[in-house]
Parts: structure tokens; C-alpha cells; sequence
């Protein structure tokens, strides 16, 4: 079965056939007791390896699952009780190996049961907090008032089901849709804002971590040192190896904390970026980072939580097109990234005892004042001029009304008038010089033909001259005598090849020319 999710995301799920009443409460009921007792053999089986790998350590099955009660319920974040004092300062490795065990769970049974709406999330949840629950404050209530360790049964009942729950919520919340119900009530910008914030809180742990590491490496030959004051037997080293690894989440806690400036402290030692007190420590390979006196260099890593803030504004410079709505997206991720690092802080220090060590403190309130600080005032800024901003839309200026007076009034109708009447003439001007134009090309028409008969005119009384020339010249013997006389001395001085037309030819020729061929020649 096909499923879309608020967020356009098309998720494949194979909805299986209705179950039972009873089958449900099966797959429920070994869900619950299955994260319980794989928790707890988890934690039995490391303490058998350490037992086993001791040098003067007894090993027996029955000591072994004894002990591994109270370790269950540290793996829970349940505070112990002893003669010398408390054990609040608790490991956070085994608690997110439970978590990640109880996530795995829920995220099973859901799928075997084919949940698919938020409500159906309710009976996994209940169940394996509840079982969680019971078996926690089962065991503070047999370890009684009086044995070596205690605990609180209402202490352990709660906070067994506090982590277990946040656990199955976990592994229920992509497969119920209560990810995409908890984004439906969240704008856009906000959503933004809790991305960035989930990303800048990252990136100050692993800061932290950084930092962390970098201590480690300058300072190796302590840590060695730390390790051969163990005894140097396998068993010891394993288990100081395994209680490092086990408070290394701890750890990072704390360099996140001195690089964000608040810093911490165990016992009368304070350490940090711009406060330095010198005071004795455990003999733990892990704390070989800690400075032994306050450099001038130190107080460089305060830029790095800058950096991060730049980044969350540089990030968040496209989450919306108003300067405004931009500056709430960072607010967002600032408050995100302190709210998670107060509650990260509050699980990672607590009381270690009654000695010299005590407490391990993590300023939780100063360190998510300033994680919010880092991440606001930068990242305001950066998102602020950084991303786009909406054109400015200007307002059409208002025509100014002009106020006229009377008089002003009869100048204006007067004008009017004016240009009405020119207007006017001007009309008529253009109709006078049209019918002129057209007066002057009749004229020039008729005037052509006149021109036309005036010339056939004179071409007739030129043609009639020139027969009545030729008729005299005929009967004029003297005038043949001197036109022979001419022609033979023409002929003498042109070229003899040559024969010129007579007069008579041309009279002839004259004669045929067309009048309109003529008509054509100027005059």
C-alpha cells in the first residue's frame, strides 16, 4: 500500500491482514520483555568479560547477573546511592546503547504489526515504557535500603521510562507519521529553523570533539602514563579502556561546553576558554586533555562557535523573501541548538561521590544561553543582508490640483475660442488651395492643347510655303543654273562616295512626318 505523506513523499508499506486481540498483545508483550532482557544480558555479558580478564576478581553467573542489576539501571540514567555518597555523574554511552536497542524494538513491532496512523503508535510506546518501567523500579525496590548500592524505586520507575520512551517514540515516529504530523503544524521558515538549529548543534559537538581529540594527542605521553599506573594487567587496562569509552560522550559534553565558552568543572577545578583554576582530577587516561594552565592561545577557540553562527545565518540567507521572516528562521535554530544543549549538559554532569571530585559540573543554563547567543547574534546578522530583499514598491506621486481663478477662466475660454476659429480657417485655407490645385491642372491641360493645334497650325502654313517655293524654283531657268553651279561645288569639297539628300527629298520627308512626332519636338 501505497502511502503519501504531508510532504509529498510516497512511502511503500505492506499493510498485513488484521490481527487478533490476542496477537497483538503477544507481539507487544515479547517486544517489551525482549528490549528488556537483551538490555539486560547486554550488560551482564560486559561484566563477565571484565570480571573474567581481572587479576583478582572472582567470576560466578550468579555474581554476575547480581551485578549487572545496577548496571542495567545506570544504563537507564538512574542515579546510585553507596556509603560515601552518590553516583550521579553518569555514563552516556550505555544509555544511548539502550536507546538505540529499545528503537530497534519499536521500530519492529510497528512493522510487524502494520501501524501506520499516530494513535496505533500508543500501545508500542505504552508498552515498552511500561515494561521498562516495572523492571526498573523491581530491581531498586529488591536492592533494598541497606545493600552496598541503591537506588530509588520511584526514581528508577520514571527515569527507566523516560529513556525508554523517548526510545520507542523514536523508532515509531517515520512509520506512524508523527514526523510529518509534528511538521504540518510548523511553517516553512520554522522548519528551516529547526533544520539549521539541528545542524549547528552538530557541529559544535563535533567542536567539541575536536578539541577533544587535538588535547589527547598533544598531551599522549600522560595519557600512557595513566594507563601504566593501572597495574598493566589485561583485565585492568580493558576496564579503564571500557570506562573511558564509556564517559566519552561525557567528555564531548564538556569540550562542547569550553568551547562554547561556559566551560565546566570537577570539584575546585575550573577549566575553560577565559577562566582557568587549578585543582586536583581523577587519575583517568580520558582527562589527560585537560589543559594544565591557562595559554594565550585558548581563548581561540571561541571563534569557532562563531563560525558556526555565520554558517547557520549564510544557510538560512534563502529561508524566506523578508529580511524579517529570515531573522525568526534564526531565532529558531538558535533556541533549538540551547534547548539541546541545556539538556545535554543536565545528563552529563551530576555528583561523583563525596570526595575531592565532587560534583563534575556542566553550566547547563550558561551553556544554552550561550550556544543561543552564538547562533543568534551572528546568524541574525549574516541572514539579515546576506539574502534577497524585496524590491521597495513607490507609490505614485498625487497631481497636484491646479486651482484656477475667474478671471484665469475667461482667459482660458478665450484661448479656447481662439484656437477653435484658427483651427477653422485653417480647415478652409486647405479646401482653397485643394480646389486651386485642381483649377491649375485643368488649366495647364487645355493650355497644352492649345500648344498642340497652334504647332499642327504652323507645320500647315510652313508646308504650304515650301510647295509654293518649290513651284517658283521650277520655273526659273537662272535659279536651276546657279543650283548646279553650288551643287558641283559641293560636290567637289566633300567626299565623292558620299551622296547628300536633295532639297526635294527633304520636302519629301517633310511631307511624311507624323504631326504627333512633331507635337513631341520643342519648339
Amino acid at each position: 500500500m501505497q502511502q503519501t505523506t504531508s510532504h509529498g513523499v510516497v512511502t511503500d508499506s505492506v499493510r498485513p491482514p488484521e490481527f487478533s486481540r490476542a496477537e497483538r498483545v503477544r507481539v507487544l508483550t515479547m517486544t517489551a520483555a525482549g528490549s528488556v532482557v537483551v538490555g539486560y544480558a547486554g550488560v551482564a555479558a560486559l561484566l563477565a568479560l571484565i570480571s573474567s580478564t581481572a587479576a583478582h576478581a572472582s567470576f560466578s553467573t550468579t555474581g554476575v547477573l547480581t551485578a549487572a542489576a545496577p548496571g542495567w539501571l545506570v544504563a537507564h540514567h538512574v542515579p546510585l546511592r553507596f556509603d560515601g555518597g552518590q553516583l550521579g555523574l553518569l555514563p552516556l554511552l550505555p544509555t544511548a546503547l539502550v536507546m538505540l536497542l529499545v528503537y530497534r524494538a519499536a521500530a519492529g513491532a510497528a512493522d510487524r504489526l502494520g501501524l501506520f496512523e499516530p494513535l496505533q503508535a500508543r500501545s508500542v510506546v505504552f508498552s515498552i515504557a511500561g515494561a521498562h518501567a516495572v523492571v526498573g523500579s523491581v530491581i531498586a525496590f529488591l536492592m533494598g535500603d541497606e545493600g552496598p548500592v541503591r537506588a530509588t524505586p520511584a526514581v528508577a520507575f520514571f527515569g527507566c521510562a523516560v529513556v525508554s520512551g523517548l526510545a520507542a517514540v523514536a523508532g515509531v515516529a517515520q512509520r506512524c507519521g508523527l514526523v510529518e504530523v509534528v511538521f504540518e503544524r510548523v511553517d516553512p521558515v520554522a522548519r528551516r529553523g529547526l533544520r539549521a538549529g539541528a545542524l549547528a548543534l552538530f557541529a559544535l559537538v563535533a567542536g567539541g570533539a575536536l578539541v577533544l581529540a587535538l588535547g589527547l594527542l598533544f598531551s599522549w605521553s600522560t595519557t600512557a602514563s595513566l594507563f601504566d599506573q593501572s597495574g598493566g594487567t589485561i583485565g585492568t587496562g580493558l576496564g579503564i579502556w571500557l570506562l573511558c569509552l564509556a564517559y566519552l560522550p561525557n567528555a564531548v559534553v564538556g569540550a562542547l561546553s569550553y568551547v562554547a565558552g561556559a566551560g565546566f568543572s570537577i570539584g575546585a577545578a575550573v577549566v575553560g576558554p577565559l577562566e582557568f583554576v587549578g585543582g586536583p582530577v581523577p587519575p583517568v587516561p580520558l582527562l589527560a586533555a585537560l589543559p594544565e594552565a591557562q595559554a594565550g592561545y585558548l581563548p581561540l577557540v571561541l571563534v569557532l562557535p562563531g563560525v558556526i553562527g555565520v554558517a547557520v545565518g549564510f544557510s538560512l540567507r534563502d529561508a524566506a523573501e523578508t529580511p524579517r521572516a529570515r531573522v525568526r528562521a534564526v531565532l529558531v535554530s538558535a533556541v533549538t541548538a540551547g534547548v539541546t544543549a541545556l539538556v545535554l549538559a543536565a545528563v552529563a554532569g551530576g555528583t561523583l561521590g563525596g570526595g575531592a571530585f565532587n560534583p563534575v559540573t556542566i553550566p547547563a543554563g550558561l551553556l544554552a544561553v550561550l550556544t543561543f547567543g552564538w547562533v543568534a547574534v551572528p546568524g541574525a546578522v549574516v541572514a539579515w543582508f546576506a539574502g534577497p530583499r524585496p524590491p521597495r514598491v513607490v507609490l505614485p506621486e498625487p497631481e497636484a490640483e491646479v486651482v484656477v481663478d475667474a478671471e484665469d477662466e475667461e482667459d482660458y475660454d478665450d484661448e479656447a475660442e481662439f484656437d477653435a476659429e484658427y483651427a477653422e480657417d485653417a480647415e478652409d485655407a486647405d479646401e482653397l488651395e485643394e480646389e486651386y490645385d485642381e483649377e491649375d491642372e485643368e488649366d495647364d491641360g487645355e493650355e497644352d492643347d492649345e500648344e498642340f493645334d497652334h504647332d499642327l497650325d504652323e507645320y500647315d502654313d510652313l508646308d504650304d510655303e515650301e510647295l509654293a517655293e518649290d513651284d517658283t524654283d521650277d520655273s526659273d531657268p537662272d535659279r536651276d543654273r546657279d543650283d548646279s553651279e553650288s551643287d558641283s561645288d559641293f560636290d567637289e569639297d566633300d567626299d565623292p562616295d558620299e551622296d547628300e539628300p536633295d532639297e526635294d527629298d527633304e520636302g519629301d520627308e517633310a511631307d511624311d512626318v507624323d504631326p504627333e512626332d512633331l507635337a513631341d519636338k520643342p519648339r
